[in-house]
């Protein structure tokens, strides 16, 4: 057998196969050393580019604590962890199993949560985990659509399609953007689901988890929170407490808001629903892991106990300011009439006026500012998402404030409404973010 070209891949787009057939030979040519060479430079112009010189607004990503992030190249990660603390399956590890035990008492700690799975590799698999603990394939869930923040795991081409469930959209109320309870007490009479998911990819305001947990009660479901991008604002006590209103099970992920490495996190105040993803994480689906992000996941946890309310608090500032200099920039900033535009780190811009949201975000990012298309509950834009998400999660761990924010919506404002040269602006975006190379919020 032949190795084909990934660009035969024909069911990739055509404009990614084009990109890769230009790139897959002169990246993979010459000797050993000519390519491992070739790789670190490729790290280090990225990590320049991303770290150094671009203001990162993309709300799924942050920086970690380097000394969380040193862990990650440490040795542990290479042993393989298979069972519990106590009676682990190779011999060698009861130094490091004690980093699980300490782990998982911090992260239950952080949550107020009398149980947790830290075992989960993903955002994406713990929701796959709880799908599992409470469904069985055939049975029908309840999820966000899409332009409610629903994320693609809650839906057929992500896990929970993969799973074999029935998906049904939560209906909701696009001016107040949250959940339509009455529609909810009748579809779930309906449809009758094993589950209610609540949340996803966009969070401007807090959800009403009580009701919902008093519907699903009725019809026999259970309630998951996906936290996948408020851990850290739930971390720091300052959005609502999804596990204290009644969630039977919160997923998250742990880089995003929460700072931490790329992995995922389970909370619950349920024995018997801990007693079931504690068996999906072993024997099941992790069987072994990796000890480096579970190091690396303490000390991100022990930063969020002792900075955490500080920086979830400045997080939202941050978003509030951003809106109020956004929308005084010309920009058509969502929001709900009395409530303004977030109570979150996150944020969201119109895209019609400016080409949709992808498009828009690609045309920013030649300027070193970075973020995406989101969809909201508005008018569409024919081949492109209707919206732009921003998170200020990373520009707060770099220290940025008040100030930072009216200078940031000024430079997007000179690219998308003024139609300045993004030459120009990158090179302002740059200078500007040589002020900001430190880090805040971390031990």
């Amino acid at each position: 057998m032949i190795a084909r070209p990934i660009a035969e891949k024909a069911w990739l787009p055509d404009d990614c196969r084009s990109v890769i057939a230009d790139l897959e030979g002169p990246l993979t040519k010459g000797s050993f050393d000519d390519i491992e060479a070739r790789v670190m430079d490729l790290i280090d112009v990225h990590e320049r580019h991303m770290d150094v010189e671009t203001i990162g607004l993309n709300a799924g990503t942050n920086v970690m604590n380097p000394r969380a992030a040193a862990l990650l190249g440490r040795s542990l990660g290479n042993r393989p962890s298979l069972g519990f603390p106590g009676d682990k399956y190779e011999m060698g590890m009861q130094h490091a199993e004690k980093l699980e035990i300490a782990c998982e008492s911090l992260v239950k700690r952080l949550f107020d949560a009398p149980f947790a799975e830290i075992r989960v590799p993903s955002g994406a698999i713990a929701n796959l985990y709880t799908f599992m603990a409470t469904c069985k394939a055939g049975d029908a869930i309840m999820a966000f659509p899409g332009e409610m923040g629903g994320h693609v795991t809650h839906h057929d081409a992500g896990c929970a399609g993969l799973y074999g469930l029935d998906i049904h959209p939560v209906p909701y109320d696009a001016a107040r953007m949250t959940i339509d309870l009455d529609r909810l007490a009748e579809d779930a009479r309906r449809i009758k689901p094993k589950l209610i998911t609540i949340a996803g990819s966009l969070c401007l305001f807090p959800y009403p988890v009580a009701e919902v947990r008093a519907i699903a009660d009725d019809v026999g479901a259970y309630v998951l929170y996906d936290a996948a991008h408020m851990g850290g604002m739930i971390a720091g006590k300052c959005f609502q407490d999804p596990l204290k209103e009644g969630a039977h099970l919160m997923t998250m992920s742990t880089y995003k808001a929460f700072g931490g490495p790329p992995s995922g996190l389970i909370v619950s105040a349920d024995e018997e629903l801990a007693r079931r993803i504690d068996a999906i994480a072993f024997p099941g689906m992790t069987a072994n892991f990796d000890l480096g992000k579970t190091a690396a996941l303490l000390i991100s946890v022990l930063d969020l106990l002792e900075y955490g309310e500080a920086y979830a608090g400045t997080c939202i500032a941050n978003a509030q300011g951003l809106a109020k200099a956004l929308q005084a920039e010309g920009f058509t900033v969502h929001g709900v009439d009395g409530q303004g535009h977030t109570q979150s780190h996150h944020l969201a811009l119109h895209a019609g006026p400016l080409g949709g949201g992808q498009a828009a975000s690609k045309r920013l990012a030649e300027a070193n500012i970075l973020l995406c298309g989101i969809g909201l509950p508005i008018d569409g834009v024919e081949g492109d998402l209707n919206s732009i998400r921003i998170g200020t999660q990373e520009i707060t761990r770099q220290g940025m404030g008040a100030e930072a924010m009216v200078e940031i919506a000024r430079l997007m404002a000179r690219v998308w409404l003024h139609g300045e040269s993004v030459d120009a602006v990158r090179k302002e975006v740059i200078e500007f973010r040589q002020a900001y190379q430190g880090l805040v919020f971390v031990r």
